[in-house]
């Protein structure tokens, strides 16, 4: 067996190795998982995202996605380009539309799960991920809001998952799957 060196600047180094920068990761997860729980919480507190009349207000987001495939009046099919390409659109009608209630309620528990995760620093990477996964799809269909920053954010986190979630559940949690996950393979 080969053994390869890959050499890492120091920069580099600092912010996805070093535990020195565990306390910059602490305040940036604090901030993504703060606006992921926040924007989870409102949306369990709303019936027509999660309750009695789940998938209402999802409907709504999704046929405002597909209207925004259309180009403007007046603007020519060569300089158009929609808010929303058809390919997400298609997706949309074809698997979100026809499970309103089952996409609501994920939505809703992805946002909580990845805010929860992200502030108590637990699976802090695997957290991160869908944090970023979630906004690209939210970007993708054409709501810029806040998720271009939560992206930005997310991204290096999902790369610097060893030191990220040092400051939290993650220093106690991950020697424990370590030891479980070798313990498995030598079976």
């Amino acid at each position: 067996m080969r053994t390869y060196t890959v050499e890492q600047s120091s920069f580099a180094h600092f912010f996805t190795s070093s535990t020195k920068s565990a306390p910059f990761w602490l305040l940036v997860r604090l901030y993504v998982g703060y606006e992921f729980f926040m924007a989870g919480w409102e949306k369990l507190a709303n019936p027509a995202w999660f309750g009695s009349n789940a998938g209402a207000a999802l409907q709504g987001f999704v046929n405002g996605a597909v209207a925004k495939t259309a180009c403007a009046p007046g603007v020519a099919a060569a300089a158009c380009h929609p808010d929303v390409q058809t390919w997400y659109a298609a997706f949309l009608q074809g698997a979100v539309l026809p499970h309103l209630v089952l996409w609501s309620n994920f939505v809703v528990l992805g946002e909580l799960a990845v805010g929860l995760g992200l502030i108590v620093g637990l699976c802090t990477g695997v957290a991160a991920f869908f944090g970023f996964f979630m906004s690209i799809n939210y970007l993708f269909a054409g709501t810029v809001s806040v998720n271009p920053i939560l992206i930005v954010l997310a991204f290096p986190i999902v790369l610097a998952w060893r030191v990220a979630g040092r400051w939290g559940l993650d220093y106690y949690a991950q020697p424990y799957l370590r030891r479980f996950c070798r313990s498995r393979t030598h079976r």
